[in-house]
């Protein structure tokens, strides 16, 4: 009978990191529609400003005018393009929305990971901190302290910031916890793998891609919640181009000027369902 070889534990507790993207090697037609049109979404952000045919915040036509040739998407009551100021405020609803989930995903995730690898009191004095502010009213919360700090982008980044931060906590936590349970942590412990090593190289690789998905899946919901601020006068003060505060001026005018609120509203929409679709494909793909 042949010898069996013995088993390199260490070569052994990174399979299972690299088998989570092995579905991105064969993506299907669908797939690709969606992340293309993430990735366009994001090209037209950042190059929004080149794209823009007029500066958004100078008359360019007549006050009211339709949408024409000239003007696509036509002009607002101040006479400014409206396709130059839904494009800048593409860029800053999306940017926004990309900063405050980055924001939550490094502190919760952080906050996650030391709970989960630490375990006891640590692991309860974190999670009580984060139950505390899971049970504040997320919304209410949130216009509370864009109210008491003054209505500006900066402020609502802070705000949103910290509602989202303890869900990411909850989460990257309990996958740390289901990965430490597994026999290739232990192997790795009794080889004299140090914590430190430990979480750097076993937990946090595991906790990333759940990250990464929670993050796309959640893209939707911080475009929503920061257009509702803005169009509840939180946001940048006018005449900075915000979809929620244009949708918001452009409400009093539906029956005469539909465009000024159906053309901000519009790209919220869209905002939302690329990026809701882009995340739930992102998932699909993951967990193959």
């Amino acid at each position: 009978m042949a010898a069996i070889e013995p088993i390199d534990l260490t070569t052994r507790a990174a399979l299972p990191r690299r088998s989570r993207f092995s579905g991105l090697v064969s993506i299907s037609v669908p797939d690709r529609i969606a992340l293309t049109a993430l990735g366009l979404v994001t090209a037209v952000a950042l190059l929004a400003p080149v794209l823009a045919p007029h500066n958004p915040r100078r008359q360019v036509g007549s006050p009211y005018a339709s949408p024409s040739a000239a003007f696509p998407l036509g002009t607002d009551e101040a006479g400014r393009d409206m396709l130059s100021r839904v494009l800048l405020g593409v860029q800053t609803t999306w940017l926004t929305a990309l900063l405050v989930i980055a924001i939550g995903v490094l502190l919760g995730g952080l906050v996650g990971l030391v709970a989960g690898a630490a375990g006891g009191w640590v692991d309860s004095v974190l999670m009580r901190i984060t139950d505390l502010f899971l049970a504040m009213p997320a919304a209410v919360l949130a216009i509370s302290v864009v109210a008491a700090l003054g209505p500006s982008l900066t402020n609502i980044v802070i705000a949103v910031s910290i509602l989202w931060w303890p869900y990411y906590a909850r989460l990257i936590r309990v996958q740390v916890r289901e990965l430490a349970a597994r026999p290739h942590l232990e192997a790795a412990r009794l080889a004299g793998c140090g914590r430190l090593r430990l979480v750097v190289r076993h937990l946090l690789p595991g906790a990333v891609p759940v990250a990464i998905v929670a993050a796309s899946l959640d893209m939707g919901g911080a475009i929503g919640l920061l257009a509702g601020l803005s169009f509840l006068g939180l946001g940048t003060p006018p005449p900075s181009p915000e979809l929620g505060s244009m949708t918001a001026s452009g409400s009093t005018q539906l029956l005469t000027a539909w465009w000024l609120a159906v053309c901000p509203a519009l790209a919220v929409f869209l905002l939302c369902l690329v990026s809701n679709v882009a995340g739930d494909t992102l998932r699909d793909l993951v967990d193959r």
